[in-house]
């Protein structure tokens, strides 16, 4: 039984029994049931303690990355500790500002920004627009005009670099719907800066995937967008800031070695210096490894299937939970709550999801029976942000724990509550 615990500061073994920080999860379960999200805000603190204390000689603003995980609680912490917010809709925009967070600190990123949402941002006076392609600046400049309000903006730029990631979670290639073509930027930068009354250019962005475990890439993408903005130095364009993104992969099973925000931030502002950039401000839109390993997914053993090619471990926890196995082919560690002695079986760890492709993790040795509870660890980041309500399945609640206390941050849906925005035919349809 392979028991590593990617995150053993917050996630560790205290007398054969799982704990998050103080509390053992064994009760969290019983107390609250399965599925069950649980999250440590001594892990989430100590990944953005990690990020600035690597950044703390340089210009900087470090945005939380909201798509990988947006509860309100979450949020709230992220304002607390003084991180700004990479938003890719109204919503999370909404989110931001009902948890306190301040709308100036916001950088929009996505590529299909509505005419409401850019009012929306506007009104708020966000930070910046991450603006993705030529129609999106042409939609800002005209609603910027309209409302007589200034948008900041920056450049998304697809540097064409590969970050040897999943297919799906890689934005940087030129096949990828993300940012303005590299070879079209100087164009697009000369074109907004014939509107002063209606944009401001602020910056240069480049997000190239997620999910990164070498340096390298970004290097890459940093020395193009230093490229760029020696171009542009010359057309009498000057950037205040370089944003860099996320992407910063996290360690998901043992022999994993993602780097450190130390690590990934002296890289690109020893570049900086060397190209004499390194007065600008940097930006980076870090999400999964500050969330990733401060949450498990909790789950029970409903059946133990054995068959004639394959043994399943039948759990209560499915694809609607915890998509990213089925989606990515991911690796989720996989460990017993309280782990049992003696002899070990291999099994396909699957969901009660009406699919073949719903499954948590596949030839995994284990000694459990029905009604033991497993902890699916690195589960913080784009676990409940991707979950759905496939097969009319209520989403599972969410605690955070810090220290010996524990709070529920999202209850448990209720079915009505499920069906309460859907409405029944009239007799006299």
């Amino acid at each position: 039984m392979n028991l590593y615990l990617p995150n053993s500061a917050q996630f560790h073994w205290v007398e054969g029994q799982l704990f998050c920080d103080a509390v053992p999860l064994k009760l969290l379960a019983n107390k609250y049931g399965t599925p069950l999200y649980v999250y440590s805000y001594t892990a989430i603190q100590s990944a953005v303690d990690s990020y600035k204390s690597a950044l703390k000689d340089t210009e900087h603003l470090l945005c939380y990355a909201m798509k990988a995980n947006s509860n309100l609680a979450v949020v709230q912490i992220m304002a607390h500790l003084g991180t700004g917010f990479d938003i890719v809709s109204g919503g999370e925009l909404a989110r931001v500002i009902a948890a306190g967070g301040d709308p100036k600190k916001v950088i929009y990123s996505g590529v299909g920004k509505t005419v409401e949402e850019i009012e929306q941002a506007l009104n708020a006076d966000i930070l910046c627009f991450n603006v993705e392609s030529a129609q999106e600046l042409e939609r800002i400049i005209q609603i910027a005009k309209r409302m007589g309000r200034l948008a900041r903006i920056s450049f998304r730029v697809n540097p064409d670099v590969d970050p040897h990631t999943h297919p799906y979670i890689s934005t940087g290639l030129k096949q990828n719907k993300f940012g303005v073509a590299y070879e079209e930027a100087v164009r697009l930068y000369l074109h907004a800066a014939e509107f002063p009354e209606a944009v401001k250019i602020t910056g240069m962005d480049c997000h190239i995937g997620s999910q990164i475990t070498t340096i390298e890439p970004f290097v890459d993408a940093c020395k193009k967008m230093l490229d760029l903005a020696d171009i542009l130095k010359t057309k009498g364009i000057f950037l205040d800031h370089l944003d860099f993104g996320g992407g910063l992969g996290i360690n998901y099973e043992e022999g994993d070695h993602a780097p450190s925000p130390s690590e990934l931030v002296s890289a690109l502002h020893a570049v900086m210096q060397e190209r004499d950039y390194g007065d600008l401000t940097m930006v980076f839109e870090a999400g999964r490894s500050i969330i990733g390993n401060a949450g498990v997914l909790l789950t029970e053993v409903e059946y133990l299937k054995v068959g004639e090619e394959k043994n399943f471990c039948i759990v209560d926890a499915g694809m609607n939970d915890m998509i990213r196995p089925a989606l990515y082919q991911s690796w989720m560690q996989v460990v017993p709550v309280t782990p049992r002695e003696g002899e070990e079986t291999v099994y396909d760890i699957v969901g009660p999801v009406c699919e073949t492709g719903d499954w948590i993790g596949k030839d995994r040795s284990l000694n459990v029976e029905q009604g033991d509870f497993l902890a699916v660890l690195s589960a913080g980041a784009y676990g409940m942000t991707m979950s759905s309500h496939y097969n009319t399945r209520v989403k599972p609640p969410e605690i955070m724990v810090r220290g010996d206390h524990y709070q529920v941050i999202r209850e448990r849906e209720s079915m009505p509550k499920l069906f309460s925005s859907e409405v029944m035919l009239s007799k006299e349809f």
